[in-house]
């Protein structure tokens, strides 16, 4: 029995249309062919893509001229034509990708193949509406400042990831009404593209850093799956039947405010079980003092029962949020990322694998649990894919020039 071979969701499969008033869909599904599939050859492209040869080429010729792709050196000494392989142009095209994080701020510059040209990182004790667009676009600019004059005419957008709802949470967390109404009146896309001159687009972090983790999957990359990003709080995402699940407002999938019982019975959001924030609130009742926010330096062979509590804990709250999950989505794949140490990650994504298989629940197969590719920077790194995704890639109507 010959299985059928399994499609990679970013592969064109046949969905370029030849109708000439399509060209720029076609276009768009040339694009992702030589994204996700580097040094393909024309013929390759016709057959992923469903486009006629001739179609192919001539698409080729524009995106030639208009430097997004780049062709390598003619493949010799095979059966039939010789081939040149084609790949994307990584100046093709550049995008600034930023992070909104409730302790620092992340300012990146990425080019068209996804690579992480600069970076600018600034902690701090909360993200202060006042002084935000200031202190960003402070960053933009050092993270711009190495690009010639030719490189910054490719450069057209910036992407902000950053938490659902961020008055009222930032409100609450501070207990500042002052806060919380700065960041209402605070149109921070418009603030920001007056002072960079780009335009500027606003990413839920969770979307935004599971964009990331689909773009950085290896092939075949995976068409259904849940994301997790266990930072200060938990950011989290959904990709069903190859789409990011963003509903109407851009704040689909926020699974990190299920409701679930904690140890002692209580109902509780599980970024107040789970979250990196849960467990230095943990290690400060018990007298640690981690100094820094960010858990690569902290000293993590002293936690002891308070580490190993925390991981029980959280696993078994992260449980009860899969399998409710993925009652709905029929997912069979869960990715956990995280700011924390891959040492720490992977004993959370063990104990996660352990917990799903305990849960009393018949005719249950438990989804396979896997760490996530990117990390700290997925949420920055994804909101600039993002806006690249859209204005080369994307076949959506809505993601097309008028």
């Amino acid at each position: 029995m010959i299985s059928e071979p399994v499609r990679d969701v970013f592969d064109a499969g046949g969905r370029g249309l030849q109708h000439q008033g399509l060209r720029r869909v076609n276009a768009r599904a040339v694009l992702t062919v030589i994204a996700f599939n580097p040094g393909v050859s024309n013929a390759d492209i016709a057959r992923q893509s469903g486009l006629a040869p001739q179609t192919v080429s001539a698409i080729l010729t524009d995106l030639d001229s208009a430097g997004l792709i780049m062709r390598g050196e003619v493949l010799r000494g095979r059966r039939g034509q010789p081939a040149t392989p084609i790949f994307l142009h990584p100046e093709g095209a550049f995008a600034v990708g930023v992070e909104i994080s409730w302790r620092h701020l992340d300012v990146l510059l990425l080019n068209l193949n996804g690579e992480v040209l600069q970076r600018q990182r600034r902690d701090h004790d909360y993200p202060d509406a006042a002084t935000i667009v200031g202190v960003i676009a402070t960053m933009v600019d050092a993270v711009l400042a190495p690009l010639g004059a030719a490189q910054r005419t490719r450069l057209t957008h910036i992407g902000i990831a950053l938490p659902t709802n961020i008055a009222d949470s930032l409100g609450l967390l501070l207990g500042s009404q002052a806060q919380r109404e700065l960041w209402r009146r605070l149109d921070l896309a418009a603030d920001l593209q007056r002072r960079t001159g780009l335009d500027v687009s606003l990413f839920n972090d969770g979307n935004a850093a599971c964009w990331a983790e689909l773009v950085a999957f290896p092939r075949p990359r995976p068409a259904d799956f849940m994301y997790f990003l266990i930072s200060h709080f938990i950011a989290a995402g959904i990709v069903g039947e190859g789409q990011l699940w963003e509903g109407p407002s851009g704040n689909s999938a926020n699974l990190g405010s299920m409701l679930v019982s904690d140890a002692q019975g209580r109902l509780q959001s599980v970024q107040f079980i789970a979250s990196v924030a849960a467990l230095r609130s943990r290690l400060a009742g018990a007298g640690f003092d981690t100094g820094s926010d960010d858990p690569a330096g902290w000293n993590w062979s002293g936690f002891g029962p308070v580490l190993e509590q925390w991981l029980a804990d959280s696993a078994r709250a992260l449980a009860k949020v899969v399998f409710n999950t993925a009652t709905v989505i029929e997912t069979r794949l869960v990715v956990i990322d995280s700011i924390l140490p891959t040492a720490i990650l992977a004993q959370l994504v063990e104990r996660l694998q352990a917990e799903l298989r305990l849960l009393p629940a018949s005719n249950y197969v438990p989804p396979q649990v896997l760490p996530g590719h990117r990390g700290a920077l997925a949420p920055a790194v994804g909101a600039a894919e993002l806006t690249l995704h859209r204005r080369y890639f994307s076949r959506r109507l809505a993601d097309l020039p008028g």
